[in-house]
């Protein structure tokens, strides 16, 4: 079979992994991830698919989705009107359909090698399996301030209360079960930053281990946070969600987006 209709029939199946790629204002950054990720999974021997979630961007990323070309790896976007990445990544894991599915960055900071090993142990039954940059066997390269490096160490400190034996909950690089992370996703009601400590929190619930793996992992030009801007709000959505999952069973109101305080959580 010829080159172009073995892409053609590759991109024709259902996928086995989709992977969604949360998106606000990335004209800069996201060819060059989309790139990287599509020849990555290119290189898979089974089918697989990207979704790109559009945050109400104000530049060119919708566009650059919309046009991408076709081949092996078929590149959707979806849109999510709702400010924050955690609303992102929620539009976009309930728009999956595969067995696996997962989430990445724009910038692609975790060298997608780790993929074949998270895939790997997907595979073999693991239900949660996530990059962690707090690994003894990570290669970080760290370009941050010592100021938001203190506060990357506080947060992890707060986010274990909710989220035991997980060192790092931050890590763009997060792949599941996809009929599990289905069924947590409705119930998510962190929109901002602190979105995966409840995702994980909600996991956990539904009695998966989350298992850490080593990345290596490049601090990426063009991050938003900003510890003086963000840490408050932070701290507001750690508080929400404890008190989310500890109030949840005596309430039957269903889950209430609110607005980030303006941390939108992305990197």
């Amino acid at each position: 079979m010829p080159p172009s209709r073995q892409g053609d029939e590759r991109a024709s199946r259902p996928p086995l992994l989709e992977i969604v790629i949360p998106a606000y204002n990335e004209e800069g950054r996201l060819p060059g991830g989309l790139l990287q990720l599509c020849a990555k999974l290119a290189r898979m021997p089974f089918p697989t698919a990207v979704i790109v979630v559009d945050n109400n961007s104000t530049d060119s990323t919708a566009e650059i989705v919309s046009t991408w070309p076709r081949g092996k790896v078929p590149v959707r976007l979806t849109r999510c009107a709702t400010p924050g990445k955690g609303a992102a990544v929620r539009a976009g894991l309930l728009q999956t359909r595969a067995p696996f599915v997962g989430f990445c960055d724009a910038d692609m900071a975790t060298d997608l090698r780790a993929l074949d090993v998270a895939f790997g142990l997907l595979l073999s039954g693991e239900r949660v399996v996530v990059g962690s940059r707090a690994h003894a066997f990570s290669d970080v390269e760290n370009r941050h301030s010592r100021v938001r490096e203190l506060g990357a160490v506080g947060f992890r400190s707060l986010a274990r209360v909710l989220v035991r034996g997980v060192s790092d909950t931050q890590c763009g690089f997060k792949f599941f079960d996809g009929a599990l992370v289905r069924e947590v996703a409705p119930r998510l009601r962190t929109p901002g930053f602190a979105f995966d400590v409840e995702l994980l929190a909600r996991c956990a619930e539904k009695g998966a281990t989350v298992l850490e793996i080593p990345v290596q992992w490049r601090d990426m030009p063009g991050s938003r946070f900003s510890p003086a801007r963000h840490s408050a709000g932070i701290l507001v959505e750690l508080g929400r969600i404890w008190l989310t999952l500890h109030l949840e069973p005596r309430a039957s109101a269903a889950p209430a987006w609110e607005p980030p305080l303006d941390p939108v959580g992305y990197p």
